[in-house]
């Protein structure tokens, strides 16, 4: 089984510390931190010393998320990237995480892989200078200049900055995208969570609906896992959930491991 890990947006109402405590509790290999909770990055503190903190109980910063629209560059989003990736680098984090724009603008054909080529181009070189991956995580909404993996693939490999990119291979917005290929050996981590609502149709699923993984999933999270590893990705597996009702657990420690414990289960027992 990959290594577990835990993405901050499962449990948003937790600082920093505590975010921390629970992905050590949970044998997580590493946590992803996120820019677009109410509270400050690491609650305020510096983030040298967060990201000894992580070190301290034995976890990695795998992602420092998010640049956001990172596909409408412009002056403005190239410092914003760069005030990331410094604070990045200074909690040592290995990647931090773009987002394309989902506001279903750009969406023309021709423009919006011009404008994903343009802002992939002009962030390598901002990457290699901080030493860090930039993971590209397209969206399934029908309203997102980057909905479908192939294209980022396409463009990444155009520029010839693979070293520079991977993908994020997330669960839910696989099945919003309407599957198609996996591209394993391009992905840099992927993204658990799990729909249960049997009444939603896909078109109308959204983050709210994305809680815990159990046996009424109906992303297919634990084929998508089995597909990828049959594919040989080997990396983290991180849970995020961003339905309320996952946010409010009393216990989020117990049922996230419940949910580890699940996918574990019946990857192992598939195997057998």
């Amino acid at each position: 089984m990959q290594g577990r890990a835990l993405n901050h947006m499962t449990v948003a109402r937790m600082g920093f510390r505590d975010l921390v405590a629970t992905a050590a509790a949970l044998g997580c290999v590493g946590i992803e931190l996120r820019n677009d909770l109410p509270q400050p990055l690491f609650d305020g503190l510096d983030p040298a010393e967060a990201g000894a903190i992580v070190r301290d109980h034995g976890l990695r910063i795998l992602a420092l998320a998010e640049v956001k629209r990172f596909n409408d560059w412009s002056a403005d989003k190239a410092a914003e990237a760069r005030a990331l990736m410094r604070i990045a680098v200074a909690c040592g984090a290995e990647a931090v995480s773009l987002i394309p724009r989902n506001d279903n603008l750009g969406m023309g054909n021709g423009e919006r892989q011009a404008n994903l080529r343009l802002a992939l181009r002009e962030l390598a070189p901002i990457l290699e200078d901080h030493g860090l991956v930039g993971l590209v995580e397209p969206l399934g909404f029908d309203i997102c200049a980057l909905r479908h993996k192939s294209e980022a693939v396409e463009a990444i490999a155009a520029l010839g900055v693979t070293e520079r990119f991977r993908l994020v291979h997330d669960t839910f917005h696989h099945h919003l995208a309407g599957a198609g290929p996996f591209f394993a050996q391009q992905t840099g981590i992927v993204h658990l969570s799990g729909v249960v609502d049997a009444t939603l149709a896909a078109a109308d699923m959204t983050d709210a609906h994305r809680g815990l993984v159990d046996a009424a999933d109906r992303l297919g999270n634990v084929a998508q896992i089995r597909a990828l590893r049959a594919a040989g990705y080997a990396g983290p597996l991180s849970f995020e959930a961003f339905a309320p009702q996952t946010h409010a657990l009393a216990d989020p420690v117990a049922a996230i491991a419940a949910s580890f414990e699940f996918i574990e289960a019946q990857l192992a027992a598939e195997a057998a």
